[in-house]
């Protein structure tokens, strides 16, 4: 990505991403905060003021060369596919608008690429400052090797069950949030159909898949989704059963990413805080740990053949 105002606000967060999403060098692990999606129809709002504070200039930025064509919102709006009232939540700020919406208001305003620039930074502005090192990585890793303990992972989730695991959510969200952060995480899975693919390891416990969260259908739903992602040559789906007398995995879910110069992250998340180890030592340990944790589960063969076990029992 290319350095801007986004680099500042990683610099207010104290942590991670540069221009590159990498984190900032040194030993341990930083801490990075709570909750990080965001998303909806017509464009995803920012929920973190520094993130907020970057689209605020963008939108400024794009009400500017609207201006100077001589367009009102509305016909501006007919011109990208929105209302004029998302147009004003773009200029505004209080939407974030996709990389498509961007390149279509470029052409419009004819900024010959000066708006199409801000893509990168715009999108990664979707995420509060301690995400968006981690969001860069997942975007760009060479590897993910993840290991989760009470949920199926978020690149697994089928949108059903998304909605259904955000319901649960104590104190309450808001439905406006709910959208907001299933667009976001569906966005992520573009990861699949990334070329060239990464290389992306699952393993979960059997109590993960056991979960009746959302109930019958949306288990349903969630174990056919497991066995489709299952059958891509770059995705292994393990299980870890629950009668296994030995888990290297009991200190609990974690995941490890490998960029493309070989340098690897360990990211983890807690109630209610979430961190990214940039120690070498630790990191190369956690990706050993998450070897043994492979070795110890069922293979992916065998883990697709009791996944479909579950689903034809139910």
């Amino acid at each position: 990505m290319t350095e801007g105002t986004a680099g500042t606000a990683a610099a207010r967060g104290g942590v991670l991403a540069d221009a590159g999403g990498e984190c900032a060098e040194g030993d341990g692990a930083v801490s990075l905060g709570e909750g990080w999606e965001s998303g909806d129809e017509g464009g995803r709002r920012p929920e973190d003021g520094a993130g907020k504070g970057f689209v605020v200039v963008f939108g400024q930025t794009m009400k500017t060369w609207r201006v100077r064509a001589g367009m009102d919102r509305e016909e501006f709006g007919r011109r990208i596919g929105y209302s004029a009232a998302t147009v004003a939540s773009y200029e505004q700020g209080r939407r974030i608008p996709s990389p498509k919406t961007i390149d279509r208001a470029d052409e419009a305003v004819g900024a010959g690429g000066l708006l199409s620039l801000w893509k990168e930074e715009v999108e990664k502005a979707q995420y509060p400052v301690f995400f968006q090192g981690m969001a860069a990585l997942e975007k760009e890793c060479l590897e993910l090797l993840m290991y989760d303990t009470h949920v199926v992972n978020g690149l697994l989730q089928n949108e059903e069950y998304m909605r259904s695991l955000l319901a649960m959510r104590r104190p309450s969200l808001d439905q406006e949030i709910v959208e907001q952060r299933v667009t976001a995480r569906m966005a992520r899975h573009g990861i699949f159909d990334r070329r060239p693919s990464p290389l992306l390891s699952f393993v979960m416990d059997e109590a993960v898949l056991r979960h009746r969260y959302g109930g019958q259908d949306v288990v349903r739903g969630q174990l056919e989704h497991l066995l489709l992602i299952g059958e891509k040559r770059n995705v292994e789906i393990q299980v870890m059963p629950i009668d296994c007398e030995d888990n290297a995995g009991v200190n609990g879910p974690f995941t490890v990413v490998t960029r493309k110069d070989g340098k690897k992250f360990v990211y983890a998340e807690t109630h209610a805080t979430s961190a990214l180890e940039t120690d070498p030592e630790q990191t190369v340990l956690a990706a050993a740990r998450y070897g043994i944790i492979r070795s110890q589960a069922l293979s992916p063969r065998e883990s697709l053949r009791f996944i479909e076990g579950l689903l034809g029992a139910l």
